[in-house]
């Protein structure tokens, strides 16, 4: 036999096994996402924004990655349990989608990555020791609703809707819970409703069983228009919100497009689709490497106003030009 040709082939049997070896020791990352919501379709995981986002810098999920979801769905006492799971699960990073979730999430460990999105207060929460230097492991990407943006959307609701005197506002319980067990209230921006010459009330949604209460309580206050941000308790019920709102041909204004896109008249906040994807990033550093704690917590930096005209013909309001003109999206 040609020496050269023996050598080669020996070569390549050696070369099989250590291949075959390489290939099988490849690890698949694993992403538990802790959602406090209702469970989503398929369709639309797959048409997700942090899906779409990890795609994007080249994740292939199923793959290179497998996302691991898991839903309270609408009940936040069972965050506690299904963060354990994850952790049984021993994922290399949790995302949460709002502030319940990722207290949860930091309860549960101190050493697996976490990253939130929709946050407003993390230093508050002790989800971070600062913006700039979070310091433990956790980040993400805070979802403010100060004041400013409460100005900017009561601007719009006279301009979209100028008989507006008295505004419901629906949320969630002021008091929320420290990572360490206390209930903490956050300090209450002075209100900005009697510079524009309106009357706000309160009420509160505690969980899915109160909503009729809730609206009961809406309509004999008779309010002239209905206002939600969108934290967690809202947005889960943001379909029951925008048909009574509409039922009633009451006006509303909301703090996420999602309102909006299920027949809400206009939202202005944050582009909660482009910091979700760019929340994808930050699990692709920390997969690659990077440690949460020298991460910085970023604020949103992409806003749009989104108008749904076909509701506002529905409420017999006639928007200015000058308002659409504004609009990054106008529904007909």
């Amino acid at each position: 036999m040609n020496r050269r040709a023996f050598v080669t082939g020996l070569g390549a049997v050696l070369a099989a096994p250590l291949a075959a070896e390489a290939q099988q020791t490849v690890r698949v990352a694993r992403v538990g996402v802790l959602f406090d919501g209702q469970p989503s379709s398929p369709d639309q995981i797959a048409r997700s924004p942090l899906t779409q986002g990890l795609r994007d810098l080249g994740w292939v999920p199923g793959e290179t990655i497998i996302i691991e979801r898991v839903y309270s769905e609408s009940q936040p006492g069972r965050l506690a349990e299904l963060a354990a799971e994850l952790v049984r699960r021993r994922v290399d990073v949790i995302w949460c989608n709002a502030p319940t979730s990722a207290v949860a999430a930091a309860r549960a460990t101190t050493t697996i990555p976490i990253v939130f999105w929709g946050v407003a207060l993390p230093v508050e929460l002790g989800l971070v020791e600062s913006l700039g230097r979070p310091g433990r492991n956790v980040t993400g990407f805070a979802f403010s609703a100060g004041p400013e943006i409460i100005t900017k959307h009561l601007q719009l609701l006279k301009a979209i809707a100028p008989n507006t005197r008295r505004l419901a506002r629906l949320s969630s319980r002021p008091s929320i819970e420290h990572v360490d067990g206390r209930r903490i209230t956050p300090p209450i921006a002075e209100s900005p409703y009697a510079v524009h010459s309106m009357e706000g009330h309160r009420f509160f949604l505690d969980d899915h069983d109160n909503v009729e209460a809730v609206f009961a309580s809406i309509r004999e206050w008779q309010p002239d228009a209905i206002y939600a941000f969108g934290d967690p308790a809202t947005f889960s019920e943001r379909r029951r919100i925008v048909d009574f709102a509409n039922r009633h041909r009451l006006p509303s204004a909301f703090g996420m497009k999602d309102f909006v896109a299920i027949g809400g008249l206009f939202s202005y906040g944050p582009d909660t689709a482009d910091t979700v994807r760019r929340s994808a990033l930050y699990i692709d550093r920390i997969l690659k490497g990077a440690k949460p704690s020298e991460l910085p917590v970023e604020q949103p930096t992409k806003f749009e106003l989104v108008i749904n005209l076909k509701t506002a013909k529905a409420l017999g309001l006639t928007i200015l030009p000058s308002v659409l003109l504004r609009a990054d999206q106008v529904i007909e």
